[in-house]
């Protein structure tokens, strides 16, 4: 997997490829549309209270999970998939991977997001930064050119 990775500090970090030896998993296959965000917070929820992550936990990692499957299907083709990993220690670390089909190349691709007042979008990235310890993007060479944006929310 080649990956750039960014912190909060500016240094490299490496992404996490598999879950760990006895950590947590979870992956979703979304519909490329506006639903996917809410499908996925739904989704979600109950994994990570399962996990046993604190509702403030939870809450940041949704709005992680909704901003990058919101990006996903506003500037990337399908498929857009969510992957979860969580920590198995009750640190509650979580990374959340989305990964989608590249970005689009057609100007004016109709993206429902697009046709939104200039004031409801447009910040997902800051909103992503400021909750993750740190975020980055790859791509897989053995799977058709796939993007695989992620975010690891640290132990509060």
């Amino acid at each position: 997997m080649t990956t750039t990775t960014f912190s909060r500090n500016g240094q490299q970090r490496s992404a996490l490829s598999a879950v760990p030896d006895g950590g947590r998993g979870f992956s979703l296959s979304l519909e490329h549309g506006p639903l996917a965000p809410a499908t996925a917070r739904h989704a979600v929820r109950p994994v990570l209270e399962a996990w046993g992550l604190d509702a403030d936990r939870v809450y940041d990692t949704l709005l992680v999970v909704s901003e990058l499957v919101t990006n996903a299907v506003t500037h990337a083709l399908p498929p857009v998939v969510l992957h979860l990993q969580g920590s198995v220690d009750a640190s509650g670390r979580v990374q959340v991977h989305v990964t989608d089909g590249g970005p689009r190349t057609e100007a004016g691709h109709g993206s429902w997001a697009a046709a939104r007042p200039e004031d409801e979008h447009g910040r997902g990235d800051q909103i992503v930064s400021a909750l993750a310890g740190h975020t980055g993007t790859g791509t897989e060479a053995g799977l058709d050119g796939l993007i695989d944006h992620w975010a690891g929310l640290d132990a509060a």
